[in-house]
Formats: C-alpha cells, structure tokens, sequence
C-alpha cells in the first residue's frame, strides 16, 4: 500500500489515542478537534485507497462520511444531538451493507452470520431494553437491525472474496458500538475509553483499507 495510506492511518490511530486522553482528561476544545481529525483522516484513507474508482469504494466512501458526521453530532451529549448522529451512523450502516452487497457473497456464510447475528442483537435489546424510553424504543431496534445486516453480508463478502478486512473492521465497529450504548443507556464506564474508541477507529481503517481491494493501483 502506498505510503501515503500509511501516513494517513498512523494520523487517524495517533489522534484518537489523543483523542481518548483528552477524553478521559475533559479537555472539550482538544477532544473535539482530535476527534474529528482522526475522523478525517478515516475519509481521506478511503479515498487514497482508491475508493472513488469502484462501486464498493464510493458506497464505502458514503458510508464513512455519515460516520464523519456522527462522530459530529456525537461531540455534544445533549439527546436531540444524539438521536441526529445515530441516525447518521444508521445510514453509514446501510451504506455498507450496500457495499458489501454490490460485491460477490458467500451465500452461506451469510445465512449462518445472520442467524447468530440475529441471535447477539437479541441479547443486546435484552440487556438494554429496561433502559429505553420514548423514541430509543423503536430508534435502537431499528439500529440493531442494521449493523447485524451490516456485519452478516461483510462476513459473506470477506467469505468470498478471501480477504477478513471488511469482517473485521464491522465486527471491530459492533463491538464498539456495544461499548457506546452501555455508556449512553447503562452509565458512563471505562469501557468506553478502554477499548470502545480505539476499536471504533481500527474499524474505520480497516473499512477503509479495504477500497484498496478494489484498485490494485492503490496498493
């Protein structure tokens, strides 16, 4: 990969390290501007990955920039700032399950990660259910639905096309996504910190990365 990608990838890692110490530390003007410098850098690894050459890079390229706005919305804790980036990062779902879905499936691969993915979903609504009210009744449902879609074709697409890229990088992007629902609807916790947001930006890399797949000229 050109050393570029590289660059921009150690940029995206570097400042969400600082980005968690900021964090952790309340320093609001810092958090805000790491943050959304890692979440640019994600953007700019996609497109110097060659993600406006194909078909799966631009729907990937899509669905990075909703992520870039929800990681914007989600700067604020205020409840209609929350419910605006989630749905955000809703679409950013969608948009790669498009992508995933415009590309070769595995077919079984795919039935088998829907059922346990399915099955996981469950489990988290179970878990979270008593601590929803109002509209996160139906908004969080409706988002679990669309990241077990998301990460079940990225499974099957990693299954045919040999390449874990696009499997790790969703199921890297659900497990942080566990951690930051505990930390709105459970109760603020070091998970977040610990590994929810490291794990959210290898996520993005790693999605990112994989336009490459796409453009041997990126590599």
């Amino acid at each position: 990969m050109k050393i570029s990608a590289f660059a921009i990838s150690f940029l995206c890692f570097s400042c969400a390290v600082a980005f968690v110490f900021a964090e952790r530390s309340r320093w609001p003007i810092s958090r805000a501007m790491l943050k959304m410098t890692a979440s640019t850098a994600f953007v700019l690894l996609a497109a110097e990955c060659g993600a406006a050459s194909s078909d799966y890079g631009r729907l990937l390229l899509t669905a990075l920039i909703f992520c870039w706005l929800g990681d914007l919305f989600l700067l604020s804790s205020k409840k209609v700032y929350f419910l605006i980036g989630t749905a955000a990062f809703l679409f950013g779902h969608v948009a790669f399950a498009a992508a995933f879905a415009s590309e070769p499936t595995n077919l079984k691969a795919f039935l088998i990660a829907l059922a346990l993915m399915t099955a996981f979903g469950a489990g988290v609504l179970y878990w979270l259910w008593n601590r929803l009210s109002g509209i996160f009744e139906f908004a969080v449902p409706v988002y679990v639905a669309a990241i077990a879609l998301m990460s079940s074709l990225a499974i099957a697409h990693s299954a045919a096309s040999g390449s874990m890229l696009a499997a790790a990088g969703a199921l890297a992007f659900i497990t942080s996504d566990i951690s930051v629902a505990r930390d709105r609807f459970i109760g603020r916790s070091i998970a977040n910190y610990g590994w929810g947001l490291p794990l959210y930006y290898v996520a993005q890399v790693l999605l990112a990365i994989s336009a490459a797949q796409m453009d041997p000229r990126s590599f």
